[in-house]
C-alpha cells in the first residue's frame, strides 16, 4: 500500500490505519477489562463479501457502538472466535469499513472530526437539527455517498438516527438497500447505554456485560418488498419492533441486572 493511497472520500489510507491502531489501542480495556463484551456470530463476519455489505444496528450511544464494532469485525476477520483477545488483530485493519453518522455531530469538535477520519460518512438529518424539530428534503449527495462507500466497502448504519429505543426506523435506510442491493447483516447491542454516557466516551459503570449480536444476511426481494414491507422487516431483524416493547416490573429489572453481572464473572 503506497503511503498516500487514498480511499474514495479522499483520506489517505496510511493515516487512517494509523487512527484505527491507536483508537483501538485506547478503547479496547472499555470491552475488555472495565466491562466486558460477549459476541455471538463472528463467523457470519469471516463469510462476508469484501463489498457491498451494510450493517443494521440498533443504537445506545453516539461513539461507543461502533467502536466496537470496528474492534470485533477486525477480531473475527483475525480468526478470533466470538472474541477481542489478544489486540494484534488491530494491527492490520481492514480500511474499508464505514459508518453512517450524522454530520452535526462530526464536526462538534477536534476529536469527532479525528474520528470522522476513520471512516464516517457524514449526513445531514433530515428531521433535527441542533437539538430541535426540522423537516427537510433528503440530501441526494449523501445518498450518494453512501453508495460509494458501499461500492468500496462496508457500511454501518443506525437506522433508527437516534439513541432512545424503540423509534421508528427512517425510511432512508429502505431506500438505500432498494438502490444498492447490499448483503444487510442485522446486529442486537445491549449494555452500551448503562456502561457509558450518552456520547459513548466518559465511562459510566464499570462491570457491565455488553453484549454483541451478529445475525444471518437478511432476504430481501430488492424489486417487489415495498419500503414499508423493509422497514418492518429491519424493525424486527434489530429487535426495535414495538412488539419487542413491554412495561418490565422494576423487580424484574433488578433480576436481569443481577444475572448479567452473575454472568460477566462466569464468562
Amino acid at each position: 500500500m503506497g503511503i498516500f493511497k487514498r480511499n474514495p472520500f479522499g483520506h489517505i489510507l496510511f493515516l487512517k490505519k494509523w487512527l484505527i491502531r491507536i483508537f483501538g489501542v485506547l478503547t479496547h480495556r472499555r470491552y475488555r477489562g472495565f466491562n466486558e463484551l460477549k459476541i455471538e456470530g463472528s463467523e457470519i463476519i469471516r463469510n462476508l463479501p469484501n463489498t457491498n455489505v451494510l450493517f443494521v444496528s440498533n443504537h445506545q450511544t453516539y461513539f461507543a457502538d461502533v467502536t466496537a464494532m470496528f474492534h470485533v469485525f477486525n477480531a473475527s476477520l483475525s480468526g478470533r472466535e466470538d472474541s477481542i483477545k489478544n489486540l494484534g488483530y488491530i494491527w492490520q485493519p481492514k480500511l474499508n469499513i464505514y459508518y453512517v453518522a450524522a454530520k452535526e455531530t462530526m464536526q462538534a469538535g477536534l476529536l469527532t472530526r479525528i474520528m470522522a477520519y476513520a471512516g464516517a460518512v457524514s449526513v445531514e438529518r433530515t428531521w433535527r437539527a441542533k437539538g430541535t424539530e426540522v423537516q427537510r428534503e433528503v440530501n441526494p449527495n449523501d445518498t450518494e455517498n453512501i453508495g460509494v462507500a458501499l461500492k468500496d466497502g462496508w457500511v454501518i448504519t443506525f437506522p433508527q438516527g437516534t439513541t432512545k429505543p424503540f423509534k421508528p426506523i427512517r425510511k432512508g435506510t429502505a431506500h438505500i438497500i432498494k438502490q444498492y442491493k447490499p448483503v444487510v447483516i442485522p446486529i442486537v447491542i445491549d449494555g452500551f447505554r448503562r456502561a457509558y454516557d450518552k456520547k459513548g466516551i466518559r465511562i459510566k459503570k464499570r462491570g457491565i456485560l455488553q453484549t454483541f449480536q451478529i445475525k444471518p444476511p437478511l432476504e430481501f426481494d430488492y424489486e417487489n418488498e415495498t419500503v414499508e414491507e423493509i422497514v418492518e422487516k429491519l424493525e424486527y431483524s434489530i429487535e426495535q419492533h414495538p412488539s419487542f416493547l413491554k412495561v418490565i416490573p422494576r423487580e424484574e429489572i433488578d433480576a436481569v441486572e443481577k444475572l448479567n453481572e452473575k454472568r460477566r464473572w462466569e464468562y
